[in-house]
């Protein structure tokens, strides 16, 4: 199949690792010739970069599937190529679910869609794809900030956790090529990066103590043109001084991701995971007193085999005097090849939710009430041009946010001046939500 005017879209599932590797095979088939496009019903290519970590991300995969061969049943000459973590997962069951899929690539070989397309053979690897900072890129995030995946795999053994079978060990990176690359995205004009991996605090454990987190931190804050730095999904057994020292830099934001997915020591030991409710909060304390301007955001999975009423209050009561600042509450999800498959799933979907509905509720209390420190006050929001049709309104973040999962900040302008540019700017914060914040510009500042 000649690549020349052959157009490709793609259509990117689940969490934001995935994005970087859509981003990078968009790259890749643009440097080959082909012609990325946004409208699946006029593309000559279908690719579906899948997830496979719950069920509820399998079946989303499997409808987006479903449609797009529908769409190769009107035209049969478009090609529908499906790629990613369901593939690695379960290649065998949905070929023979989807016969009419033109091909599929696990994670081992995502990087060889221009190779398929154009009928040449290659070698697959041992070893999930990990890009590096010589791979073309094409981003599909705002201009102003973008994602660096710094590793790729896992090399912990929760019990409810798919990702060490499906991407294999943890394997980072080097410090060089992270630069490197963020030199390239400060000369694109993106003034903040987002440190992603499954364990980004386990960073270069794998290459040996000279090259973990606060390493990369400490040469990432040398690089001219990046503003803001974060980093996403943590362990919190691996905080130690040096990482909270580096953080203290102005360059960092002061943003916690520590998913500790339960407080209560019984269902923790089941899970397979370190920190019960009293050191998560000794260390939350640790760090608000190290860094008293900290946000953080957890995860917890409420439904855990052997969760009862009792378990279920003490996380209650763990959220309630941790004020996280933001939360995200996950129901259970049985997953065959984990270790705790064999614990069954005792609790009912009906109590699952109720007990998520119940955390969320008090969440929302939170966060409302941590957003309130902010009224009346000055800060820097990164403005990512999106805004409100008609409306003297713009979309930013502060350094307390995190794109894509948390809340935003709601800008307004006085009608009489021009749209503010993307990039840095100063607003008064006037008001705030249960998860967002409104405020007013005062000052652009886009270098």
């Amino acid at each position: 199949m000649p690549g020349k005017s052959k157009t490709v879209c793609l259509i990117n599932l689940g969490c934001a690792k995935n994005l970087v590797d859509s981003e990078v095979i968009l790259g890749r088939l643009s440097a080959s010739g082909y012609i990325p496009f946004p409208e699946p019903e006029r593309a000559d290519i279908i690719l579906i970069n899948t997830c496979g970590f719950l069920e509820e991300a399998r079946e989303e995969s499997r409808k987006f599937i479903r449609q797009m061969l529908k769409l190769k049943k009107i035209n049969p000459s478009k090609i529908i190529g499906v790629i990613g973590c369901y593939v690695e997962l379960a290649r065998e069951n949905l070929s023979s679910l989807f016969p009419q899929v033109d091909f599929w690539l696990g994670v081992k070989e995502i990087d060889r869609v221009v190779e398929v397309l154009k009928g040449e053979k290659f070698k697959p690897s041992a070893q999930t794809f990990l890009y590096d900072d010589n791979m073309p890129r094409i981003l599909s995030t705002p201009p102003v900030w973008a994602y660096i995946k710094i590793a790729e795999g896992c090399s912990h053994s929760c019990a409810f956790c798919t990702i060490p079978r499906i991407k294999g060990p943890y394997r980072s990176r080097s410090i060089a090529s992270i630069v490197r690359e963020a030199r390239q995205l400060a000369e694109l004009g993106v003034k903040e990066i987002n440190l992603i991996s499954q364990d980004t605090t386990y960073f270069g454990r794998d290459r040996g103590n000279e090259s973990k987190l606060s390493r990369l931190l400490e040469e990432l804050i040398k690089v001219p043109g990046i503003a803001w730095i974060r980093w996403l999904y943590g362990f919190p057994e691996e905080i130690d001084d040096s990482l909270l020292e580096v953080m203290t830099d102005p360059k960092i934001c002061p943003y916690f991701d520590l998913p500790f997915q339960h407080a209560h020591r019984r269902i923790l030991r089941l899970m397979r995971r370190g920190f019960d409710g009293r050191q998560a909060i000794k260390l939350i304390t640790r760090i608000r007193q190290k860094i008293p301007e900290a946000v953080f955001r957890t995860s917890l999975i409420v439904g855990f085999p052997g969760e009862g009423q009792e378990e279920f209050r003490e996380l209650l009561d763990f959220v309630r005097q941790a004020e996280f600042d933001y939360l995200g509450v996950f129901t259970y999800s049985r997953e065959e090849g984990t270790a705790a498959y064999e614990l069954g799933d005792p609790v009912s979907p009906e109590e699952k939710k109720e007990r998520k509905e119940e955390i969320m509720k008090l969440q929302a209390e939170i966060s409302r009430r941590r957003l309130s420190r902010f009224l009346g006050r000055k800060l820097q929001v990164l403005l990512d041009g999106s805004s409100s049709p008609g409306k003297t309104i713009y979309y930013g973040r502060t350094r307390y946010q995190a794109p894509e999962v948390d809340g935003i900040v709601r800008v307004t302008w006085k009608k009489k001046d021009n749209p503010p540019r993307p990039g840095l700017a100063w607003i008064e914060v006037t008001g705030y939500s249960q998860y967002d914040l409104k405020g007013r510009l005062i000052d652009e500042n886009t270098g």
